[in-house]
């Protein structure tokens, strides 16, 4: 399952950092960031094989850095991470091109099976 790499976007520093140790335990290189911003900047310097992004989050809204990802990484997937009763936005963001939504609290091993089927979907799997 590694070889291949996961940018976290999340607000929730405790939870992508906790997520981090992980899948990085799991042998996947990880980067965090903790706006949309911020991601979209690491997504400049090294674009990951899977994103990994919350939905609700200050600034720019996951769906919005979402259509930029699709704009300008259209290789890199992305799994968006609703909260619980928000599943329109994940089925919005399904339609903007997400490969795949999880609710919270996300089910590591379940995340970890979407990352799977993401990387194969890019032929990196």
């Amino acid at each position: 399952m590694d070889g291949y790499s996961v940018l976290l976007v999340d607000d929730e520093e405790e939870f992508v950092s906790a997520l981090s140790e992980r899948l990085m335990l799991r042998g996947i290189e990880v980067e965090i960031a903790l706006d949309g911003e911020e991601a979209l900047a690491r997504m400049k310097e090294k674009p990951p094989d899977v994103v990994i992004l919350d939905v609700m989050m200050p600034g720019l809204s996951g769906l919005e850095v979402l259509k930029m990802i699709r704009g300008s990484h259209p290789q890199t997937q992305v799994i968006l991470l609703t909260g619980q009763g928000s599943t329109k936005e994940g089925i919005e963001g399904m339609r903007l091109g997400a490969f795949d939504y999880l609710i919270k609290p996300v089910d590591i091993e379940e995340m970890l099976e979407r990352m799977k089927e993401a990387v194969k979907a890019i032929g990196n799997g």
